[in-house]
């Protein structure tokens, strides 16, 4: 394990509305607000979403299994923000659902708001960043220095 310890910065609240992608309107935030290090929750209503729903087989690094859905959805999400090779890298796991089912996992692709997504955005005060790991297959949170 390796950790950093530090303290709580600037706060945002976004709204994500009806259409947007949810994904590029954070990136977008993050980038225009220079946040390099943050952790968000969110609630809202998804209409099309593409996402990881875990390993196909229990290896390293893993063969993920894709899911898709085009209907709509309630959602909630909690997720981080570092930056991998200066870009604001998005990590977002979520739950979204209907009468018709529920399904879960890593939100990486496609992630069209539907109505609206509310964000609660919180900054950190901690030096880290994603670096691509090409033995595990994905990028870690690693902390410089």
């Amino acid at each position: 394990m390796d950790y950093r310890k530090g303290s709580i910065g600037r706060l945002f609240v976004a709204r994500i509305d009806h259409g947007e992608d949810l994904l590029a309107e954070l990136s977008g935030l993050a980038f225009k607000e220079n946040i390099r290090s943050a952790f968000f929750v969110l609630l809202g209503a998804v209409g099309g979403v593409r996402l990881v729903t875990g390993p196909k087989e229990k290896s390293i690094p893993p063969e993920v299994v894709w899911s898709t859905f085009n209907d709509a959805r309630e959602v909630i999400g909690v997720g981080n923000i570092f930056r991998e090779n200066g870009t604001p890298k998005i990590h977002l796991h979520g739950a979204a659902g209907n009468s018709k089912g529920m399904v879960m996992g890593c939100i990486r692709k496609e992630a069209e708001a539907f109505m609206v997504v509310e964000v609660f955005i919180v900054e950190m005060d901690i030096p880290a960043e994603r670096v691509f790991d090409e033995k595990i297959g994905f990028s870690p949170v690693t902390f410089p220095g």
